[in-house]
């Protein structure tokens, strides 16, 4: 009898990604079916109490119609299905979750536990693409890329961003602050170092490698790293204690013209006390790839500023994310058919 696994991918992590790095992994005796949603094309949700989905969050789909879908299969494998309490009670057969994203927020943990299902995750699976969107995001902002760029777009020559009282910095002359230290932050660290730049990392829960360590990378305080900082680049897990980590008093302890990115999560900033000191100069300008409020409403102050950079949370989205996210899921997929711990339990 063959094991029956339900894949349900969107328009980015592809179900049909998922079906052949199974398939690769496990052979072609299994029993999958697949089903594509219409995340990103339509955003995703937040919680929905009256649908018993007050303990998730981050998900794209209908309980029932997931219930359905799922229906007798043993092992699911998503990004974004959303997966409560009630729906464990009615998919008895299920016995592994597979999620292809760093943290399962779409599954109520606690649930799964009590119904012994086991879930597994991808950590750091779009690290190296974060990271990269994060250089980018910096050198649009020291190097004047985007003020150059909308100018040209309107038609206007902006001969004097040469002038040497308006034109961008180098990096190899500035100090740059990391906030976090994880799967993303090291990553920015490293692609750092090569420019030549002095970083600062703030994180109290681990120490640097060696390598940065001797590199000269210092490990700081905060408020120290916020002083000190040309740039300020966020790369924290949401918490109770990072919530509200950028606000109104941790940006006065920021250097005068201070750069800021974020391309880690939106509720990690109090965006009106961001949105004033941008205003007034204090920050000079920022790089916003994550918001509090996702899709940003039309009329949301920040979208009218000139000194800002916005995209729509994309920094994690590469081809590679995808293929890397849908290998490890199959790897898990693979140890649990054949009786073996998974690498990245939850």
């Amino acid at each position: 009898m063959h094991r029956k696994i339900a894949i349900i991918g969107d328009r980015f992590m592809l179900p049909e990604v998922f079906r052949i790095e199974i398939e690769k992994a496990c052979g072609n005796s299994l029993d999958i079916r697949t089903l594509e949603t219409a995340w990103p094309d339509e955003p995703m949700e937040f919680g929905n109490t009256a649908l018993g989905l007050d303990k998730v969050k981050e998900y794209f789909g209908h309980p029932d119609e997931v219930v359905d879908f799922v229906g007798d299969a043993e092992i699911l494998v998503t990004q974004l299905a959303p997966l409560s309490d009630g729906m464990m009670r009615r998919l008895p057969a299920l016995k592994l979750v597979a999620v292809s994203r760093g943290g399962p927020i779409n599954i109520d943990m606690a649930a799964a536990k009590a119904h012994d299902i086991r879930v597994v995750n991808v950590p750091g699976r779009n690290a190296s693409a974060v990271a990269e969107f994060t250089i980018g995001a910096i050198l649009a902002e020291t190097r004047l890329i985007r003020v150059g760029h909308e100018a040209l777009r309107k038609g206007e020559w902006r001969g004097d961003l040469y002038r040497a009282d308006r034109t961008g910095r180098e990096l190899s002359e500035m100090t740059v602050g990391v906030v976090g230290y994880g799967n993303i932050g090291t990553k920015v660290v490293r692609l750092l170092r090569a420019f030549g730049c002095r970083v600062l990392v703030c994180d109290p829960y681990v120490q640097l490698s060696a390598d940065d360590r001797n590199a000269g990378v210092e490990l700081v305080a905060f408020d120290e790293l916020l002083s000190r900082s040309d740039v300020v680049t966020l790369h924290s897990r949401v918490t109770a204690e990072t919530r509200g980590l950028i606000n109104k008093d941790t940006i006065a302890g920021m250097k005068a013209g201070v750069i800021f990115i974020n391309t880690a999560r939106g509720p990690l900033v109090d965006y009106d006390a961001l949105y004033e000191a941008l205003v007034s100069g204090h920050i000079a300008c920022a790089m916003l790839e994550t918001f509090a409020i996702e899709p940003v409403p039309s009329d949301w102050p920040l979208l009218q500023l000139p000194n800002v950079t916005l995209t729509p949370h994309i920094a994690g989205a590469s081809v590679r994310t995808v293929t890397y996210a849908a290998e490890q899921a199959a790897e898990e997929v693979r140890r649990y058919l054949a009786g073996l711990p998974p690498v990245n339990p939850c």
